[in-house]
């Protein structure tokens, strides 16, 4: 009853939704949802993904509809099967494990991430202690830990850099988790700078570039909107991190998985609200939100001035003259730009 009297309540009103631009699906994630698609298409159902291909329940669930099958761990897949890593990136035991299987092991490791492992594995090399800028726990930092040799170090606040204990203050070196952005991580370096001098790690030009460009459309939009709304997993780390900066704007910001998670009452006193997506999450939920809020209230979109990204990672080899199936583009929905 308390629904129906705010959609009757809100249908007078005429609410501006403002989308951000970029938002959505990135390089990497498209690139992994392609790999399980054609890996289908070359080989047929099933095909073992260990972890979610991406952080998102729409995607996994319509890739296990296709036919794909989501594992935790390596020894739950049957011997010589075929078998896609996740974007996150896998330990190096996982990749061992696989070996021992002889699994058919297609790599969908996003190519930012595989470009970490690398750094971490020349600085290790070098006799360098590491210390990886992330979250404990998230799967990247764990495939993370698991690629690099010798001393690693996580810390994800500025005030961990005092606790760190390192063998050498002269050989100290850092990597990121490519899902913080420049904003997430400058208070941590700057706090490692200050503490080791003579520290080195990669040029800000190394971070996310989607991570990095997500943020900034978000921050530009808060200025303009009453309520924001990220369309994104609640174990998506750049999806919460899009919400944070919603509310530290002082705006309400709400990170919801799919257009039924929509509160009504929201709309209470609101004229635009800012509308965007993680990196994981498709443009179909997105679109899904705008039509429900039309439920609720005269609507209007409007496409937010910012970033077109163009960049495309190349497939692995085996796939790469695999056509991709014909009704795959439906399930995830093109961005779109405006409607009146």
């Amino acid at each position: 009853m308390a629904e129906k009297q705010t959609k009757m309540a809100a249908a007078k009103n005429k609410i501006k939704i403002v989308l951000a631009q970029p938002r959505g699906f990135c390089a990497g994630v498209e690139r992994a949802i392609d790999i399980v698609e054609r890996a289908l298409e070359k080989y047929g159902a099933p095909v073992y993904v260990r972890h979610e291909i991406v952080h998102n329940k729409y995607v996994v669930e319509t890739l296990r509809a296709r036919g794909a099958i989501f594992v935790e761990e390596i020894d739950e897949i049957p011997t010589g099967a075929v078998t896609v890593f996740s974007a996150h990136g896998v330990a190096k035991k996982v990749e061992d494990g696989a070996l021992v299987r002889e699994l058919g092991v297609i790599d969908a490791t996003c190519p930012l991430v595989t470009k970490v492992h690398k750094e971490g594995r020349r600085y290790a090399e070098k006799g360098y202690d590491i210390v990886l800028i992330g979250h404990i726990g998230h799967p990247e930092v764990e495939g993370t830990l698991g690629q690099i040799p010798g001393p690693v170090h996580v810390i994800s606040e500025p005030e961990d850099v005092a606790g760190l204990q390192v063998t050498d203050d002269e050989r100290v070196a850092f990597v990121t988790q490519t899902t913080l952005s420049v904003n997430d991580t400058k208070d941590v370096i700057a706090a490692l700078k200050t503490r080791f001098p003579t520290i080195i790690g990669p040029d800000t030009r190394d971070i996310c570039y989607a991570t990095q460009n997500r943020q900034t459309a978000v921050i530009a939009m808060a200025k303009q909107v009453d309520l924001l709304l990220v369309v994104g997993a609640h174990n998506s780390s750049n999806s919460n991190r899009l919400r944070e900066i919603g509310q530290n704007f002082g705006i309400p910001s709400y990170l919801i998985e799919n257009a039924a998670m929509f509160d009504p009452a929201w709309l209470e006193g609101v004229a635009t609200i800012g509308l965007t997506a993680g990196a994981s999450a498709p443009e179909t939920l997105v679109q899904e939100t705008v039509e429900r809020i039309r439920n609720y209230c005269d609507v209007t979109v409007e496409l937010l001035d910012g970033v077109e990204e163009n960049v495309h990672f190349k497939l692995p080899r085996e796939l790469a003259d695999v056509p991709r199936p014909k009704d795959a583009m439906e399930a995830w929905g093109a961005a779109a730009t405006a409607d009146a």
